[in-house]
C-alpha cells in the first residue's frame, strides 16, 4: 500500500497526522510520502481537499462527498464528533485494513 500525505506549508497538524499514522501502523513496515502542495492547480491534480490528506494507493478514505480541492486546512471528526486536525488512530486502523484485536470475555457458568 503505498500511502502518501498531503500538507501545505508549516501546517500545524502534519506531525500530529504522521504520528497517527505511525501509531496505527503498530511497527508494521510501510513507506508514507509526504508531498507539500503550494498550488490550488497542485491539489486538483492530487484531490487535496486541505492539510493534510492522507491518501491510500491514491484514494482519500476520508473524502467528503462534494469537498472542493484546495490549499486550505482540513478538519476531521473523530468517533465521538470531536473536531481534530487529522482523524484518529481507530479510523486511520481502519482505513489501512488493520483490523483491531477485540477479546470477548465469556462469563463463567454457574
Amino acid at each position: 500500500m503505498r500511502i502518501t500525505v498531503l500538507s501545505v506549508p508549516d501546517c500545524p497538524n502534519l506531525p500530529v497526522m504522521q504520528d497517527r499514522i505511525a501509531t496505527a501502523l503498530d511497527g508494521r513496515a510501510a513507506r508514507v510520502e509526504t508531498v507539500e502542495v503550494t498550488e490550488d492547480a497542485e491539489a486538483a491534480r492530487w484531490g487535496m481537499t486541505g492539510s493534510p490528506t492522507i491518501l491510500l494507493d491514491g484514494v482519500d478514505p476520508f473524502a467528503a462527498a462534494g469537498a472542493v480541492t484546495s490549499v486550505s486546512c482540513r478538519l476531521y471528526r473523530d468517533e465521538d464528533g470531536r473536531v481534530e486536525g487529522a482523524p484518529s488512530v481507530t479510523a486511520l486502523r481502519h482505513a489501512l485494513g488493520i483490523g483491531v484485536l477485540v477479546r470477548t470475555v465469556t462469563p463463567a457458568a454457574k
